[in-house]
């Protein structure tokens, strides 16, 4: 759950670094060309979209217009400034970015926690329907049937997850159209990019999951802010001054990437116990949500609530795409693998982490194995354990008895 820096890449940069640089590399490719991907697709249809999760209760929020910073939650009715458990929910203060209110209930006893983390964990199987449902809404859209959208056009993506302030998981995503064939050609013409954000919008207002909590039948889907905006071939956005074309868009997803939900004491690992439960020392809302992952998981163990408990339930990828949105991790590798092979520094029959370039090779063991003996091999080693042990016990003997 911590957040993983971008490092500075160098010949001898970090496998981290590397993969970090091939996700970029891979987003921007599918926008804007490059790496094999012609120029040319910059001027598909192409959206990104932002879909999120529902209200799960009132939460502190930094609300925008434009550059300005609304109040979070202001409310001018005396009525409906309390909850039912007598807490004030308004909040009239215009929050900074690093405000450690941001994301927290107004009133954790009216917050649904169970809701937050149900969807969490089904959020993976949420994005699945919402796939389905995309290329059916665009033929209807289009007015042609399933087989005939299949025949003229073809639906590319790439999507990462990001944890929101308040601990839920909700999707950006690049969505492109394509022509049949593997050449990225563009549509035709009646595919529109505001046909595809129409598309999008339907999509994810239909696309639901129904599972059985409790007894009873819950259905999850995504929130009502669904957001698409066009990707458009150039610089700035008509009337907007804001940057919005492939390579702005590529950066902004990019990050999302490496970077996690930045909250102190969040663990890093999974939870083997109640005794980890314990131990946390994150925020109280944060720790809750783990805790009532961990509840579930319980109950419901074909989720693996339990197994996630440290991701607040998700188990998802944090980047999934389309085969043919562009090019692959595996071309990103083989790429540089030849580009060692070609350059031949010394040490050039190996990369940069000190393994064989020709991972093809499959070292077969002996079946036969003989006993050599134990002990240090070396006179140095054996007397530097020797000492070692004989100051252990020395200090052993040297500690007071206990009482």
């Amino acid at each position: 759950m911590r957040g993983v820096p971008v490092r500075r890449l160098t010949s001898h940069g970090s496998w981290r670094a590397w993969r970090d640089a091939d996700r970029l590399v891979v987003v921007l490719a599918g926008a804007a060309g490059g790496k094999g991907i012609p120029g040319t697709i910059a001027a598909h249809p192409c959206v990104f979209a932002t879909l999120t999760a529902p209200s799960f209760g009132p939460v502190h929020a930094r609300r925008m217009r434009g550059k300005t910073v609304l109040p979070c939650r202001p409310r001018r009715d005396a009525e409906g400034r309390r909850c039912s458990h007598g807490r004030d929910i308004s909040c009239p203060t215009r929050h900074v970015e690093a405000d450690p209110r941001l994301g927290q209930p107004m009133c954790p006893d009216c917050y649904d926690y169970e809701s937050a983390v149900l969807f969490n964990a089904w959020a993976g199987d949420l994005w699945r329907r919402f796939v389905t449902y995309l290329p059916r809404r665009l033929a209807w859209l289009a007015g042609v049937t399933q087989t005939t959208l299949h025949d003229q056009v073809r639906i590319r993506f790439v999507k990462v997850a990001e944890y929101q302030a308040r601990g839920v998981v909700h999707f950006h995503a690049v969505i492109r159209l394509d022509a049949p064939g593997e050449d990225y050609q563009l549509p035709p013409g009646s595919y529109t990019a505001d046909m595809l954000c129409d598309a999008i919008d339907l999509a994810a207002a239909a696309a639901a999951v129904v599972i059985d909590h409790e007894g009873q039948a819950v259905m999850l889907g995504f929130g009502a802010q669904t957001d698409t905006r066009i990707i458009r071939h150039g610089h700035d956005l008509p009337g907007t001054g804001q940057a919005l074309n492939g390579q702005a868009v590529a950066n902004y997803i990019a990050k999302y990437t490496t970077k996690t939900l930045a909250v102190p004491g969040l663990p890093s690992h999974r939870l083997r116990g109640e005794a980890d439960l314990e131990r946390l020392r994150c925020p109280a809302h944060y720790r809750r949500l783990i805790t009532t992952a961990w509840q579930l998981g319980s109950t419901r163990p074909a989720s693996r609530c339990r197994a996630w408990a440290h991701m607040l339930g998700y188990g998802g990828h944090f980047l999934t795409k389309s085969r043919r949105y562009s090019v692959t991790f595996g071309q990103l590798r083989a790429a540089r693998t030849d580009h060692r092979r070609a350059a031949r520094p010394p040490g050039g029959d190996r990369d940069a982490w000190g393994r064989p370039l020709d991972e093809t090779v499959v070292l077969v063991l002996p079946a036969i194995w003989t006993y050599e003996g134990i002990g240090h091999p070396i006179a140095a080693d054996a007397e530097l354990a020797l000492a070692a042990a004989a100051r252990a016990r020395e200090h052993g003997s040297q500690a007071p008895a206990a009482i």
